[in-house]
């Protein structure tokens, strides 16, 4: 999958995200039972482009906006599979 430049505007803010594949799967694989926030805001820094990070970095100091917004990254980066299990 190639890179994809997903811009938002969030609470009147425009943040853009140029997320990947290698911090798609680091941030998969720091995800543990206890703790999503952590990748979760873990990840948007890393992806985050620099020019929008100062903005970013003031949402991200509220609680519940990491995975919001995570949520929402992801929902455009990963594709749609369409999957069948066959007998």
């Amino acid at each position: 999958m190639s890179d994809k430049k997903i811009e938002m505007t969030i609470a009147g803010k425009d943040i853009s995200f140029t997320p990947n594949v290698t911090a798609y799967n680091k941030y998969i694989n720091e995800i543990t039972m206890g703790n999503k926030v952590s990748p979760a805001h873990n990840f948007l820094v890393r992806i985050v482009t620099p020019d929008t990070k100062e903005a970013l970095q003031e949402l991200l100091a509220l609680p519940g906006a990491a995975l919001q917004i995570v949520g929402k990254v992801l929902e455009e980066y990963t594709p749609e599979l369409e999957i069948t299990v066959k007998n």
